[in-house]
């Protein structure tokens, strides 16, 4: 896979507020498209994890719960709120009125409680979608291929995502050498503070110790090891 030189996705939504339907669903299916081709071509089910790493509004309910899971329908989850900020320019999870209590987001991640914003125009294919994705039992959720074929997904589906016989297309530009690619990982372990709007960071991620997250505990028990990330 090639390195996108473009720049970060929620640095533009940072400068947009949020994108049109349309401009969301083209960048969900590259996505979605590259999120195929890393389970294709790895093995991604995952036995309970020693810790969980991330950011927690992204966490699907099962990987929070820190139960046995598989990975490639956790991503799933993780997809569906990507394409949920690009909508509304917000967390799907976070409480509007208190969007930086994290205690409040995990309880809401675990009972899949979120709305679409009125002001929001989003249609009943994409909302459909999204509620097939936001699916606590992971063995209920969509699944990959299966959102690949979903009505929403395949409108003005880009020829180069499209597959046939053979799968993906072949890129017939040349492949980047592996100077390319060390100076790439190089620039990004420089890390930064990431996109911003006003004084607020959209993005970032936080670590979970072990016992953060425990779905049989009280959730005023749990503590978190950095600062919640909060959405616009």
């Amino acid at each position: 896979m090639e390195y996108a030189a473009g720049g970060e996705l929620f640095e533009r939504i940072c400068n947009a507020g949020r994108f049109s339907e349309d401009e969301a669903r083209f960048f969900f299916q590259q996505l979605i498209s590259g999120v195929c081709y890393c389970h294709a071509m790895s093995s991604v089910f995952h036995s309970q994890p020693k810790s969980t790493v991330g950011t927690p509004a992204y966490i699907a309910p099962e990987v929070l719960c820190r139960k046995q899971y598989d990975g490639k329908i956790a991503d799933v989850w993780s997809c569906g709120v990507t394409l949920y900020v690009m909508l509304v320019g917000a967390y799907p999870f976070e409480d509007p009125e208190d969007p930086k209590n994290f205690r409040k987001t995990i309880q809401r991640i675990l009972s899949v409680h979120y709305s679409i914003p009125d002001y929001v125009r989003v249609s009943k294919e994409c909302k459909h979608l999204l509620s097939r994705i936001f699916v606590a039992d992971p063995e209920k959720r969509i699944s990959i291929p299966e959102i690949k074929q979903h009505p929403w997904f395949l409108k003005n589906l880009p020829i180069e995502f499209m597959e046939g016989e053979d799968g993906y297309m072949e890129n017939e530009e040349e492949s980047q050498s592996i100077e390319e690619i060390l100076c790439i990982i190089d620039e990004a372990r420089k890390g930064g503070d990431g996109p911003k709007v006003g004084s607020q960071l959209l993005g970032g991620s936080m670590d979970l110790d072990d016992d953060d997250i425990d779905c049989d505990a009280d959730i005023d028990d749990l503590e978190t090891s950095g600062d919640f990330v909060c959405a616009l």
